[in-house]
């Protein structure tokens, strides 16, 4: 064979660029691949962000959809917050100050589930196509025709029964409902879709393992193609995230860790020591954000740190903990913060979803929001830079080297919509005669010595969403007047998946709690009016364009009030808290009036199962529907509105009577209470309890009730009560020693 130098040397030529082809293809890959990496909580892998115009240069894609307007709601009910902009204010003005008193029920439909005290009902429903969509504490997603209450299918996933990562009570806020599916999040963690005309599940994704703290709560986003949740576990020790998925097949597209590597920006405002405390710092997102299509932004609020009320392991202001955030919503990337609480040590995080609005402030229409907060304090921000619209100082606060407080914390221009300082005027009016312990204000520090405090963790703002009116341009509230009392308890070490509190955290006992609904004014951040009740604020707000805003109420009444003035117009007691938001829509001409009423864990509340939907010369019969999972949605003759519900038993047969009491108490006890009587949120330390050291005090307190705990004396049979109360004083008044 004849040799050929050229030829082989061409070849050759040919071969390396092949080569080196292959290698840049693999490079690439490589790249992509590193790039997509999470890093693991235990692992050395760190992940520098790109910025948001690196990103936009990269894919040329711009967030900006102009296209998509976001109108106020009307006929339908097609986000959790109304809109994408959260703003829950209905354009329908059908029922107003003067049809008000017609407004009757239409039909009472029965979910048939989630009555056990561990559970809250707090979804908000949605209707489009005159179909409404609800989700039930337990996970559960049903389609029920709108203007009659008939179920059309049912989804009951598999939840865990065990699942014991949920801070306070099985819930879900809620689903979305967009491109011919219904997306929803589950508490183990899932993020599921289901066909919007069938149920069908079409994909299911895991999003976190609940084992070690991850949990999801709040209601899915639909926006232009993703389905974004957060997840929620800040008690346990997560590192706080938010996600978009392709909503057409459930892949994740990014995600944005809400606390900073120690190379990234703000890194630098956690400890870079062995202990690695970013990796479990808290800072979930359990709230539905909000979106503006013409910046391609989207909003949402940070939980609270971790250890929650420990700062000794956790120097600086810790971001983006405690914060409003806003992201490019097509990629992920930061836009800026803007933070409520610098070093969190009080559980003052953000809870409430972020609303959207525009407004004219000195001859100037601004893009707005605002996001009220467990402080107290409504924070008004420019949306385009995160700048206060209003005012917001940042002042000098009590200090405590042991806790390395954050030296100064920022005060909003205006008022707060509940009292922040517990004064001695405070003590003599609700304390109890021998109370002589150290009382404090808003950012008071504390260590060793427990301190009664206020505003409690418990808000302020809660999760109860709020809303914003165009024609009075009010910010409406929801606020809880509480006491509580801190103090350090000793070393919390992390465990992965277990509580990781940090202090001592409990309401003082036989203490009033009284709740505010509250009338903002945006231009000036002052109370228009306020309202107070004897009893937490804890459901939602909707405001319509009839002049009239809807409130749920603990003892199970829908509220209307005037919206200008705060008058009680109308109001209609159901069979169980109304703790969740109302909603409007309008089906052949007529408006609805709709809400789950189903009890709520936390505010101590009667427990049921109904959706209550009201229209003006409403002719529901008495009887509700059956829409349990055993019912093809016959009525359901043994219920009637104004009786109390029967409740099921909360456990089955078992041979140990410890056994049975730990039972009941996890059904029905835990969420305000905790794991072994501890570190529960709106009930006190069951382990430090003098009450719990005498048995006959705890049978009376179960059937009897206290100043923020239900009376259990109708819920639970004689046997349960005894040995709930048993394992109380046997087990859990014990369990310190």
């Amino acid at each position: 064979m004849k040799f050929s130098f050229s030829k082989v040397l061409l070849f050759s030529f040919v071969g390396i660029i092949v080569i080196a082809g292959l290698a840049f293809y693999a490079g690439v890959l490589t790249k992509n691949s590193l790039e997509d990496l999470k890093p693991e909580e235990d692992s050395g892998e760190f992940i520098i962000e790109t910025t948001t115009e690196e990103a936009e240069e990269n894919n040329g894609k711009s967030p900006s959809q102009p296209d998509i307007n976001v109108d106020y709601a009307k006929e339908e009910w097609i986000t959790h917050g109304g809109d994408y902009y959260n703003r829950r204010f209905s354009e329908l003005d059908q029922v107003n100050l003067e049809t008000i008193n017609d407004l009757k029920p239409e039909w009472v439909t029965s979910l048939g589930a989630s009555l056990d005290m561990k559970f809250s009902g707090e979804a908000t429903p949605i209707v489009v196509d005159g179909v409404m969509y609800i989700a039930t504490a337990e996970n559960d997603v049903l389609a029920l025709d709108a203007k009659t209450g008939e179920k059309i299918w049912e989804y009951r996933p598999e939840i865990e029964e065990k699942l014991d990562t949920v801070c306070c009570g099985w819930t879900t806020r809620g689903v979305a409902v967009a491109d011919g599916k219904v997306f929803a999040g589950l508490l183990d963690a899932r993020l599921i879709a289901l066909d919007q005309q069938t149920g069908e599940l079409l994909w299911e994704t895991e999003v976190a393992d609940w084992e070690e703290g991850y949990t999801i709560t709040s209601a899915p986003l639909y926006y232009n193609g993703k389905v974004y949740t957060g997840v929620a576990g800040g008690e346990y020790g997560i590192r706080g995230r938010i996600m978009a998925y392709d909503a057409e097949f459930g892949h994740e597209v990014w995600r944005w860790y809400t606390i900073p590597t120690p190379y990234e920006k703000n890194g630098d405002t956690w400890p870079d020591d062995e202990n690695k405390n970013w990796l479990h710092g808290g800072a979930p997102v359990w709230n539905t954000p909000a979106v503006d299509p013409e910046l391609g932004y989207i909003y949402f609020v940070t939980g609270n740190t971790a250890p929650d009320l420990d700062g000794s392991k956790r120097e600086g202001d810790n971001l983006y903990a405690n914060s409003i955030v806003a992201l490019n919503a097509e990629t992920g990337d930061y836009v800026w913060h803007f933070q409520q609480v610098h070093h969190d040590i009080w559980d003052l995080d953000p809870t409430n979803p972020v609303i959207l609005f525009d407004v004219e402030i000195n001859g100037e229409t601004r893009k707005a929001l605002g996001e009220a907060g467990k402080t107290g304090w409504i924070y008004f921000l420019d949306r385009e830079t995160g700048e206060p619209l209003i005012g917001i100082e940042e002042k000098e606060v009590p200090q405590l080297a042991e806790q390395k407080t954050s030296p100064t914390q920022p005060f909003p221009v205006g008022d707060s919509f509940v009292p922040q300082a517990v004064t001695e005027e405070d003590v003599a009016r609700d304390l109890s005669d021998d109370f002589e312990g150290e009382i404090g204000s808003i950012f008071t520090p504390f260590w060793d010595e427990p301190i009664t405090l206020k505003p409690s963790a418990f808000g302020g703002a809660n999760w109860p969403p709020s809303a914003y009116s165009p024609e009075t341009e009010y910010f409406y509230v929801l606020g809880t007047d509480g006491y509580i009392a801190l103090s350090r308890m000793d070393e919390d070490i992390y465990e992965e998946g277990g509580m990781y509190i940090g202090s001592i955290m409990v309401p003082v006992s036989d203490a009033p709690t009284r709740g505010t609904v509250t009338a903002m004014d945006v231009k000036t951040n002052t109370i228009a009016w306020q309202v107070v009740w004897d009893t937490n604020a804890y459901s939602g707000i909707l405001a319509t364009a009839g002049d009239i805003i809807f409130v749920g109420h603990n003892d199970g009444r829908l509220i209307g009030f005037n919206a200008k003035t705060g008058e009680e117009v109308w109001s209609y007691k159901m069979d169980a808290g109304a703790n969740a938001p109302s909603v409007t829509y309008e089906i052949d001409g007529e408006q609805y009036l709709s809400i789950f009423a189903a009890g709520n864990s936390l505010a101590g509340s009667v427990h049921g199962d109904k959706v209550y939907t009201f229209k003006l010369n409403g002719g529901w019969d008495g009887t509700p529907i059956d829409a349990s999972e055993k019912s093809n949605g016959e009525a359901k003759d043994d219920v009637a509105t104004d009786e109390e519900p029967t409740e099921p038993e909360t456990t089955g047969e078992t041979s140990d009577s410890y056994e049975l009491g730990l039972s009941v108490y996890e059904g029905n006890c835990l969420s305000c209470h905790g794991n072994m009587g501890e570190n529960g949120h709106n009930g006190p330390n069951l382990q430090l309890s003098e009450l719990a050291e005498n048995y006959e005090e705890v049978v009376d307190r179960i059937k009897n009730g206290g100043s923020t705990m239900p009376a259990f004396g109708t819920i639970l049979t004689e046997e349960e009560i005894d040995e709930v109360a048993r394992y109380v004083n046997e087990v859990l008044s014990k369990a310190d020693e």
